[in-house]
């Protein structure tokens, strides 16, 4: 046959002069080829929960399409209320009509809508939009996130547990139920017991430095006496030392190869990282305050960290952390995402699927659910053997039982203002009452 003549033919059938397809049946195969319409968004909407803890902030985005909607967390439980006003203010008047599968496109739109950007609140906020269209993303086509990520590179996530107790062989007859249980990762920092101040308000939480020093590195050595040498030590200093003494503990733990040193430095104090690396072999975690790629960027671009430890909420959500994981990749920097407890169930998630989906995992911090937390969050992370799963359900796999969560408001079980508004984050203060980082 001539191409002219199946060029003739190929058209006469496009026209459907060829054939006895009924109108209804080219209308269907139409609509399969062409794909499923784009989503618009509906609404915007601030679940203001507080069940076990802190206060969560849960935003959820309806579409256009009768049952399409989705959850994603902007948590961030110190400055709560000023996220919801940013949600409910700002951004939702910027998404109203909007396409809901144009992730990428509406995260640039949120970020950049504000001259001053890369704040904690700011990013809170976009984070839970942008959670909200990766769970809308994924329910719409039937697959959980980690499949649109690119698919599992593992089946599961290894977590470490808390080794915390005033007495120490309680402490370590716990890890060793939990090490029977599968866990082989510990992790501990400095005790900071509250000690009153005369005439400074009502009680602090006093830190010594050079005692907390010296009592952290004789815990960490019993840890490798008691339980063996194949357990992952991990330590967060948590920013409450100098820039010199953090470098010097760094070295002295050198010998007992920790799984790594956390948050040795402040944010302000990023250069000293240059130091530990010349110095030390002591691998290193960073990043649960990062709020702006500046202060990522260049350790990761540089090898100055072993672990990324960014809160992913507060970075501003999956589509910046996913360019971070990818970039660490590159260069030999492995995840370790923030997950406390003052994370929604949905922010776990979030954490996990990226978990599953980037090669350059590393560990994961997790929390354990209440019997509350899995009401109102049904489908939780699953936990088990030391190790934390998904649900394989389309998006974040979880649903939110919205009428329970409004039975816990903030403030449940909260008494005083300060605790009200800070959410019972304490004052950190060396001895002679000089406020130090948290």
């Amino acid at each position: 046959m001539q191409r002219r003549e199946m060029l003739k033919l190929t058209t006469l059938a496009g026209l459907g002069i060829c054939g006895n397809r009924s109108p209804k049946a080219q209308a269907k195969i139409e609509r399969a080829t062409r794909g499923m319409p784009s989503p618009k968004i509906k609404d915007v909407q601030v679940i203001a929960t507080q069940p076990s803890g802190p206060r969560l902030t849960v935003v959820k985005i309806t579409t256009d399409q009768d049952g399409l909607y989705g959850y994603g967390c902007s948590t961030f439980w110190m400055r709560a209320d000023a996220v919801n006003v940013s949600i409910e203010r700002y951004l939702k008047p910027l998404l109203i009509g909007r396409p809901a599968d144009r992730i990428e496109d509406t995260w640039q739109m949120c970020e950049n809508s504000a001259q001053w950007r890369f704040g904690p609140v700011l990013n809170n906020a976009i984070s839970g939009v942008d959670e909200a269209l990766w769970d809308i993303k994924g329910r719409q086509v039937g697959l959980p996130v980690y499949e649109l990520l690119g698919g599992k590179c593992r089946e599961a996530a290894e977590t470490y547990v808390p080794l915390e107790d005033k007495d120490a062989t309680k402490g370590f007859e716990r890890a060793r139920k939990r090490m029977a249980e599968g866990y082989r990762n510990f992790r501990m920092g400095f005790s900071t017991p509250n000690q009153p101040l005369t005439g400074l308000w009502d009680a602090y939480e006093i830190f010594d430095p050079i005692p907390s020093l010296r009592d952290g590195l004789k815990l960490m050595e019993e840890v490798r006496k008691q339980l063996g040498d194949d357990v992952g030590i991990i330590f967060d200093v948590h920013r409450r030392v100098t820039p010199n003494e953090a470098v010097q503990f760094a070295k002295d733990v050198e010998h007992l190869k920790l799984f790594y040193l956390e948050d040795p430095f402040s944010n302000q104090d990023i250069p000293y990282y240059h130091q530990i690396r010349q110095q030390c072999a002591t691998p290193i975690a960073m990043g649960e305050l990062f709020t702006n790629p500046n202060e990522y960027v260049p350790l990761i671009a540089d090898r100055l960290i072993d672990y990324m430890r960014m809160h992913i909420s507060a970075a501003g959500g999956v589509t910046p952390c996913r360019k971070a994981a990818a970039m660490g990749e590159l260069m030999g920097v492995k995840t370790a995402w923030h997950g406390s407890a003052d994370i929604s169930p949905i922010g776990h998630m979030a954490n996990v699927h990226l978990d599953m989906a980037c090669y350059n995992f590393g560990i994961q911090e997790i929390r354990f659910y209440n019997d509350i937390d899995k009401e109102i969050f049904k489908g939780c992370p699953e936990v088990k053997n030391g190790y934390v799963y998904p649900n394989d359900a389309p998006g974040w796999g979880i649903e939110v039982d919205e009428k329970l969560a409004a039975k816990y408001p903030y403030g449940t079980g909260e008494d005083g203002i300060r605790k009200q508004l800070n959410s019972g984050w304490g004052d950190y203060r060396l001895p002679d009452g000089t406020i130090i980082h948290p």
